[in-house]
């Protein structure tokens, strides 16, 4: 018998400056997390990629990325990749390369513009 991957959802909690992307899995009582700030117009930073260890090996953090890649294309903004979580999993898929602000490998750099928008 496979073993079946368990249920996950992520929703967006979106606010003027900063933002997050929330992954649950079902049947346990935590939450995962990407922490973002809008740096601009159709622009914002991916800061952070966080969950508890009751999360680890579920899936939860790639499902996350997933969902940030999805939304971005849906409503056509750009990502800046601070968080290394985020920028590993793009450097696995280079056909986002639409989405994301620099190539795959590269490390992302602020404007002093985009610093002041925190």
């Amino acid at each position: 018998m496979p073993h079946e991957k368990p249920e996950i959802t992520v929703t967006l909690e979106d606010g003027e400056s900063h933002g997050r992307y929330v992954g649950k899995v079902a049947g346990i009582d935590a939450e995962g997390e990407i922490t973002f700030t809008h740096r601009g117009p159709a622009l914002i930073s991916a800061d952070h990629t966080g969950a508890p260890d009751e999360l680890r090996g579920t899936g939860l953090a790639a499902a996350m990325v997933d969902y940030l890649v999805a939304d971005a294309r849906a409503r056509g903004f750009k990502v800046i990749p601070i968080c290394p979580y985020v920028r590993a999993r793009y450097e696995r898929h280079p056909e986002w390369r639409d989405v994301f602000t620099v190539g795959p490998g590269e490390k992302p750099k602020l404007t002093a513009a985009q610093l002041r928008r925190k």
